[in-house]
């Protein structure tokens, strides 16, 4: 049976998640969030921020529309950090329309990145086009996409830091085979965020890297909280363990994210989300509490028996 995240969801509870019927936590309202602190700032952000890699719709007039009613449902219920990058098609261009449309801006907290490997210039160049399509002047937190000629792009990101242009630097990676060089930057540099894969199928970055971003003060920023894909497969319609009720799950996208946010060096997790229902859902896991350590073994020792 092909899984798809509407089967995924609904396998939760074995009929629509709670919170799609908006009668689960996440309609709890946003003063009751779970958020967590940047380390080096103290500043709090909600701990479920929106991915954006599939808003690449274009000019697309009935895609945009879909995409400004799900924009417009994460900031009702709170949510702020938003995460787009100049390779993920005309994301930027379509948020910035979106977001000046909603007239949300000020509530935002927007993350964006820069891929080139052509020097200095080349990463100026990029971040400007950023501006332009992001259509704002500042950037909350700009990164160096999967380490691709961060050498010379950590010390541009810099001067816009100090320029007041950026708030926040950082770096990120979705590839196992990159953690040795990323755990090289991370141990040579001062950055604010790291980005990086990690959940129930994925647990690498648990073995070196959080702890080290705890230890240098950086926050993290989970991406891929549901794996590489073949958690839907491997979830199939098995019902969520009635113990996952203890710390608020009420669908299976619920458990996976409190699994990867219930790390300690966890800030917050990115889940794409395109639909008002996926936010629904996935804000569910912001909601209640996060799993303890001892939750967190039982999580992976029932992930593992599947």
């Amino acid at each position: 049976m092909n899984i798809t995240r509407r089967n995924f969801s609904k396998a939760g509870l074995g009929a629509i998640s709670l919170a799609a019927m908006g009668a689960g936590s996440a309609l709890a309202g946003p003063e009751h969030m779970i958020r967590k602190a940047i380390p080096s700032s103290g500043e709090m952000v909600p701990v479920i921020g929106l991915g954006t890699n599939r808003f690449g719709v274009g000019d697309d007039g009935a895609k945009r529309a879909a995409l400004q009613a799900t924009l417009r449902r994460f900031h009702q219920l709170g949510g702020t950090v938003i995460d787009t990058a100049p390779m993920y098609r005309s994301s930027e261009s379509v948020l910035g329309d979106l977001i000046t449309d909603l007239g949300i801006r000020r509530d935002l907290f927007v993350a964006t990145k820069t891929d080139k490997d052509g020097g200095a210039d080349a990463t100026d160049a990029q971040m400007r086009e950023s501006q332009r399509r992001l259509q704002t002047e500042k950037i909350d937190l700009m990164q160096v996409h999967n380490l691709i000629g961060w050498q010379d792009a950590l010390p541009v990101l810099r001067e816009w830091q100090q320029e007041g242009l950026v708030r926040y630097i950082g770096i990120t990676t979705s590839r196992a085979r990159q953690y040795e060089e990323f755990e090289r930057v991370m141990l040579q540099e001062d950055l604010d965020f790291i980005q990086i894969n990690y959940s129930l199928e994925q647990r690498e970055a648990a073995e070196r890297l959080l702890p080290l971003a705890a230890d240098r003060g950086m926050g993290v920023i989970i991406n891929r909280a549901f794996g590489g894909g073949r958690i839907f497969e491997k979830v199939g319609n098995q019902l969520l363990p009635d113990w996952a009720m203890e710390f608020g799950c009420e669908s299976w996208a619920q458990f996976l994210l409190k699994y990867a946010l219930g790390h300690p060096a966890a800030t917050l997790s990115i889940p794409g989300m395109t639909k008002e229902h996926h936010v629904d859902d996935n804000f569910g896991a912001a909601h209640g509490r996060l799993p303890d350590a001892e939750e967190r073994r039982r999580q992976e020792a029932f992930f593992d028996t599947l």
